[in-house]
């Protein structure tokens, strides 16, 4: 039987699908550990780019200590934590928090660079606009540098989402659930079907990630949204 074969039988085998080990319950999972490390990379990333794409402070700060953490390697960043978290939790402090730390490493700098460069590429005539009709700073950003700015914001949480998808399968090598338990327990029966199930799986998990988010962006660019968030930019009242 070749690999394709293999693959095709146990993701058609109704077996694959049932129970605590089942697909659906091993997507819920993934889904579940990625989408709290996207919430909180978003709620650390955002703030802190609207800040500093605003006030222009730190930027190259941010950008260099971004492409830090771009250059660390997931597997080691769960391998520096797991220590310190298992200390702290013997349970989910091996199995879940060092994935948590290490996706939320991973997807800080591309939403922050990118908040941080769409909020400083916004036209500051606008900007100046907005203040000499009495804005306020926090409206200013608000109501003016935002709307405009959300290409670029929702391209650095397409990245963002797509890579922590991608890559939080590293977590069942320490016991976490997700997709990739598929991969180790497949590897560790010398089981191909289910080893490149799990491969397609993460595969088309993170491909239907990637097309929501065009889709998002594609809504977001087209010509009546631009000329409505510009319209309402340079008209937004104090």
């Amino acid at each position: 039987m070749t690999i394709i074969e293999a693959t095709v039988a146990w993701l058609a085998d109704p077996a694959s699908w049932t129970g605590a080990a089942g697909i659906p319950s091993r997507l819920l999972e993934h889904l579940a550990l990625s989408s709290l490390s996207f919430g909180l990379a978003a709620a650390l990333a955002i703030p802190a780019g609207l800040w500093i794409g605003h006030t222009g402070r730190f930027a190259s700060v941010a950008v260099n200590l971004a492409n830090f953490g771009r250059a660390l390697p997931s597997l080691a960043v769960i391998a520096l934590v797991l220590p310190i978290t298992a200390a702290i939790d013997p349970q989910l402090g091996f199995r879940v928090y060092p994935t948590l730390v290490a996706m939320v490493v991973l997807a800080v700098p591309p939403i922050l660079v990118n908040t941080q460069a769409g909020i400083a590429g916004v036209d500051r005539d606008l900007v100046e606009a907005a203040r000499a009709m009495g804005m306020r700073e926090a409206q200013v950003v608000r109501r003016v540098e935002v709307p405009l700015a959300l290409p670029a914001i929702t391209a650095g949480l397409r990245s963002a989402a797509v890579q922590i998808v991608a890559t939080a399968t590293l977590g069942a090598i320490f016991g976490a659930g997700g997709l990739g338990r598929y991969l180790v327990e497949g590897i560790a029966q010398r089981d191909d079907g289910m080893t490149f199930g799990g491969v397609v799986l993460v595969a088309g998990l993170a491909l239907s990630i990637e097309a929501v988010f065009v889709l998002v962006q594609r809504l977001i660019r087209s010509p009546g949204v631009v000329r409505m968030r510009v319209g309402n930019a340079s008209r937004a009242p104090a």
